[in-house]
């Protein structure tokens, strides 16, 4: 049995219809949601999430679609890697857990797999197009895939952090419903952070501070992130998504 992970910026009932698809080109695929909560077209979030979650699956199939060009000349692909397949579209969102796994082929997904749904919206090739392509993996079918050259993938950093002297620049790749922001910063030095009026203290733990305090460390993911004790640092800064750049200055 392969397992089939899915991750989208979709939200609603459109997942629903992807394991549909799936499931009836190949009923003995399990599928697993990875998160539907993606922020609309945030492809550095989707990104990220995917390199912090396919490493704890076992080779396994991963969707992943978010999608701003669905519809344009952008490729569909599939990424064969050591021990993975990824499967979505040609903008970044792969690149990383693929380079990560150690890319052994990359395949053009042909329009013409949208036959076993049958149609081709310029909407929602998460069904017509990337879901029969996870079925076409599961059973071992390469007949709708074209290989393409690996090396020129459309690639994705994603920790292209900057320190310039007490200066760190990086990105907010998401504020989870903890309030915590999350950055794509590794390489932490110092004993806090300042940023928008605002002391963040590196710590430990979060019990290191106080109920309501600001604190700054290390999260599940390996970067950085700025958080309050039992509170928000999302409201605290007044940043509601991912995706933006920020400057903080090392205390």
């Amino acid at each position: 049995m392969k397992v089939v992970s899915l991750l989208t910026d979709f939200g609603d009932f459109y997942p629903g219809v992807m394991k549909g698809v799936i499931l009836s080109l190949t009923p003995e695929a399990r599928i697993v949601d990875i998160t539907h909560s993606v922020e609309p077209q945030n492809i550095l979030q989707g990104a990220f999430l995917l390199y912090h979650s396919f490493r704890y699956f076992r080779n396994a199939v991963h969707v992943a679609v978010v999608d701003p060009g669905v519809g344009s000349e952008r490729r569909a692909l599939v990424i064969e890697g050591k021990n993975h397949f990824f499967i979505g579209p040609d903008n970044g969102i792969l690149y990383p857990s693929a380079a990560e796994d150690g890319i052994k082929a990359a395949y053009s997904i042909k329009e013409e797999i949208s036959e076993l749904v049958g149609e081709l919206s310029s909407t929602f090739h998460g069904r017509d197009i990337f879901a029969p392509a996870a079925a076409m993996v599961v059973r071992g079918d390469y007949t709708y895939f074209e290989e393409i050259e690996k090396e020129k993938l459309e690639k994705l950093e994603l920790f292209d952090c900057s320190i310039m002297g007490n200066k760190v620049r990086c990105r907010v790749v998401y504020v989870d419903r903890f309030g915590n922001v999350v950055t794509n910063l590794r390489e932490v030095k110092g004993k806090g952070f300042y940023f928008r009026g605002v002391e963040f203290p590196f710590v430990k733990t979060y019990s290191d501070v106080d109920v309501g305090e600001p604190l700054s460390l290390i999260g599940s993911f390996g970067t950085l992130e700025l958080s309050v004790r039992e509170g928000s640092a999302g409201e605290m800064l007044g940043i509601k998504r991912g995706g933006g750049w920020i400057e903080l200055e090392v205390l």
